[in-house]
């Protein structure tokens, strides 16, 4: 993490896939609406071999259970990969090419954009501009934290997992600094 950045830590970072999961469906009881009634079998190893790394546990197992969704109010958009899609992250390159942009134009707090050591690799987005990536540094996937880049705030660190990330904002036990809050927003399925 960089000095200048803000950072927030989960009273106690989750560290079994599933019970992030669980924490998230229960900080978002609409969410359980779109869960598949058999996990997405997804290629992962094709998915990952596309992007250059492996992927943190808990976002492949929300992939599994579940399709791109987002914030009723449409704001906070998570895009899953769909079975059989060859796609690693949807809107991978699109997102990548806006880090690229704020790399080489000195806007990404000296973060290079993935495939570099320690790069930012975006999962989610918003409807305003704001980017939810991971900062790919740590001994494995499962340790990234999760690198918050509000289009007009200070970019800040959040030191859980993505779906933990997700829970603890939905659940306002974490600040959305910057952020629109989607504290009991509810979810819907974004078309594949």
């Amino acid at each position: 993490m960089l000095a200048t950045m803000g950072a927030q830590n989960p009273e106690q970072r989750i560290t079994q896939p599933a019970e992030s999961l669980r924490r998230l469906e229960e900080a978002v009881p609409t969410l359980t609406a779109l869960r598949r009634t058999r996990p997405a079998v997804i290629d992962w190893a094709r998915a990952e071999s596309a992007l250059g790394t492996p992927l943190p546990g808990d976002y492949k197992l929300l992939a599994e259970a579940y399709p791109s969704f987002a914030s009723s109010g449409g704001y906070l958009r998570v895009g899953l990969p769909a079975p059989g899609d060859g796609q690693p992250l949807p809107d991978t390159e699109e997102l990548l090419d806006i880090v690229r942009d704020w790399w080489e134009e000195d806007m990404s707090m000296g973060l290079p954009p993935h495939p570099a050591p320690g790069g930012l690799l975006p999962w989610a987005d918003s409807e305003q501009g704001d980017l939810f990536l991971w900062s790919t540094t740590g001994d494995a996937p499962d340790d990234w934290p999760v690198v918050v880049a509000p289009r007009d705030h200070p970019w800040w660190q959040y030191a859980g997992g993505a779906v933990q990330f997700l829970a603890d904002l939905a659940d306002g036990t974490l600040a959305p600094w910057g952020l629109i809050d989607v504290h009991d927003d509810g979810v819907t399925a974004l078309a594949p």
